[in-house]
């Protein structure tokens, strides 16, 4: 299986499939790449998120979790809210204006040196300066 590669801007992540959702990721593969903003979350706290609307994928839960750690990326997949991929950078309780909710873990970031502080610089970036150019590709 691949990897994937992410930027924001000019900072840049490796991140690994996660094995526990291979409907998942399957799902997720079919969208890349992924060229949009990553905007700062509105309720789920340290986090941020690319909104896909009305995108159906075609998954149920798999893998989900509503605390997903710094660098584990989650996709919503619509069922309550708005389909979106979540990019936490800290603490995260995921939630909407519906309440609680639950996203599959379908990617985690491959710690490298200095991964963590990029990883706050997304937030920051996005809170402060407002979207950000984000691109996801997977590589061999």
């Amino acid at each position: 299986m691949g990897q994937l590669s992410i930027e924001v801007g000019e900072l840049h992540f490796s991140a690994g499939w996660e094995a526990d959702a291979p409907r998942t990721v399957d799902a997720v593969r079919r969208l890349l790449p992924i060229s949009n903003r990553l905007i700062h979350c509105r309720w789920s706290g340290e986090s941020t998120w690319i909104p896909f609307g009305d995108l159906k994928v075609g998954v149920r839960y798999e893998h989900h979790t509503s605390h997903p750690a710094p660098g584990e990326l989650l996709i919503y997949t619509g069922e309550l809210s708005e389909c979106e991929i979540l990019f936490p950078y800290g603490a995260c309780a995921f939630s909407s204006k519906l309440g609680q909710l639950a996203g599959n873990h379908f990617a985690t970031l491959t710690p490298d040196e200095g991964w963590r502080d990029r990883l706050r610089e997304v937030g920051r970036r996005t809170l402060w300066e407002g979207a950000q150019p984000i691109q996801i590709s997977e590589v061999d």
